[in-house]
């Protein structure tokens, strides 16, 4: 039996998976269990874009955004200038 999931539904999936190969990446996962992750993510990406549900923009998007959720903003000012090179 095959069941039809709206868009919101499928790229709710995704956000999951992004979710979980940022997890294991963070967490020093083997590289069979990271690559395994992302490859998933990569596949379902792909059937995303194949089958009209997703532009290649959107999902460039959502990427992004679920990253910043899970590691935080992508630079950092910081306050003090020992961090500067000399």
């Amino acid at each position: 039996m095959i069941v039809a999931k709206n868009k919101s539904e499928l790229l709710a999936t995704l956000r999951s998976m992004l979710t979980e190969a940022f997890r294991l990446r963070n967490e020093g996962s083997s590289y069979a269990n990271l690559a395994r992750s992302q490859g998933l993510v990569d596949g379902y990406m792909r059937s995303l874009i194949d089958s009209g549900v997703a532009s290649e923009r959107e999902l460039l998007a959502l990427v992004v955004d679920q990253r910043r959720v899970v590691d935080g903003p992508a630079t950092k000012e910081f306050e003090s200038e020992s961090y500067l090179a000399a």
